[in-house]
């Protein structure tokens, strides 16, 4: 079950510096499956009559809408994972357990991760739009385009400014843990224990009748709903207890450069290389202090190793990411035919970040320019995103922007080395 093995990463003060929440998620996915990076901007729906198509169903529609931008797989409506305009990131895993997956078109993960984002200005709100939507249409579908037949529950880790919340699924059942303080990350197993804040109603009765909880032990979700034993969880070897020594190593110092560190790390196993690799990258600062932006890096490209981390800023009349788009196909996308094929869906920077691995591979001399010029991009990046969270000032014109142009230049230094 390792496929799809993303890993999603929360800290809070006093583990970071400077009074940040620090949000970060690696995707995991097939090798060749394009994800982009995209901006949908805020809206109001007047005609509630009109139902949403999502992925592989429709729902109701919602009167407003809050501006998000996302990194997802080209081909599905969702997202793996993404942030909103107040300050809200989201991320889900792959889990499975005891409860049967459920292979009918419903509600996949990375939906509800997007309409989490679309629906709520908090992560306690998204939390509950979550819940509510998994009740209402059920999760389950696919994951997958082409032949592969794949399908899972889900887990997601949601932030915002204050707090974070964990929130586990089995089915329709699910129990959430809050975050106040310190690190916290999840992985391709259930991981909330003992300390459960919110949850199904029906969730331990339902247990009860399945003869796994025997109503008198303390009630552990993640023993009760898997076949974990939960007190070898941070022991064992597996990329959650990676996640979770490396947070560890570096709690009371972490910055979202640590972060991005983490989400390189391959010895680990959270940098993950072969048939599933990881596909894109997020981090995100979430400063407590409201008067300051929060910032969300996104690479858009395969292995964080030999990405860019590039910024973007919620303002008004963002210009849209073009160069991270993925083309589409109207009126009738590939992935609703039946059979299926899989269409080149690579965006300008996936193409161009494509050719700059191939010759990083090839030519040492090449290389190391190649490498170089994208940290040192990187570095300027930061260090302008360091100032602005500093002086707490703003240059709209150039936010606009900002996402774009760092594209541009990350290109730019690809088409310089790779003719």
């Amino acid at each position: 079950m390792e496929p799809f093995s993303c890993d999603t990463f929360v800290a809070l003060p006093p583990a970071t510096i400077g009074n940040r929440i620090i949000f970060g998620k690696n995707s995991d996915r097939l090798f060749d499956e394009v994800q982009e990076v995209v901006y949908f901007p805020a809206a109001v729906h007047d005609n509630l009559g009109e139902h949403l198509k999502c992925t592989y169903i429709e729902i109701d529609q919602v009167p407003e809408t809050y501006a998000v931008v996302l990194s997802r797989p080209a081909w599905l409506w969702g997202a793996e994972m993404g942030a909103n305009e107040h300050g809200v990131c989201i991320g889900n895993e792959a889990v499975w357990g005891r409860e049967e997956v459920c292979n009918e078109e419903a509600l996949l993960g990375m939906d509800l991760v997007r309409l989490g984002l679309e629906r709520a200005d908090t992560a306690e709100k998204a939390l509950n739009v979550i819940v509510a939507l998994l009740e209402k249409y059920g999760q389950g579908g696919n994951c997958t385009e082409g032949g592969m037949e794949f399908s899972y529950h889900n887990s997601f880790l949601i932030a915002d400014r204050n707090e974070a919340w964990i929130l586990e699924t089995a089915g329709k059942y699910w129990a959430a843990e809050k975050v106040q303080e310190g690190v916290r990350n999840i992985s391709n197993q259930l991981s909330i224990t003992t300390k459960i804040d919110q949850e199904h109603p029906n969730m331990r009765n339902y247990a009860k009748q399945k003869g796994w909880w025997d109503g008198k032990k303390e009630f552990d979700f993640a023993a009760t709903y898997s076949y974990l034993d939960t007190a070898k969880m941070t022991t064992s070897s597996g990329r959650y207890c990676e996640g979770y020594k490396l947070l560890n190593k570096h709690k009371g110092n972490i910055t979202f450069e640590t972060m991005m560190e983490i989400l390189r790390d391959k010895p680990s196993g959270i940098n993950m290389e072969g048939e599933f690799l990881t596909t894109a990258s997020m981090v995100s600062i979430l400063p407590q202090d409201s008067n300051l932006p929060c910032v969300h890096f996104f690479t858009g490209t395969p292995d964080p190793e030999r990405s860019v981390f590039k910024p973007f800023i919620f303002v008004p009349h963002i210009s849209q990411l073009l160069d991270t788009s993925s083309p589409t196909f109207e009126p009738e996308d590939p992935v609703k035919k039946t059979p299926q094929f899989k269409p080149d869906r690579r965006h300008p920077l996936y193409q161009e970040h494509q050719q700059a691995l191939n010759v990083i591979d090839n030519d040492k001399d090449k290389a190391k320019t190649i490498l170089d010029n994208m940290r040192k991009l990187e570095k300027e990046l930061f260090k302008e995103m360091e100032s602005v969270l500093q002086n707490k000032h703003l240059d709209r014109d150039k936010i606009v922007n900002l996402f774009s142009q760092s594209v541009k230049d990350e290109v730019r230094i690809y088409k310089s080395n790779s003719s």
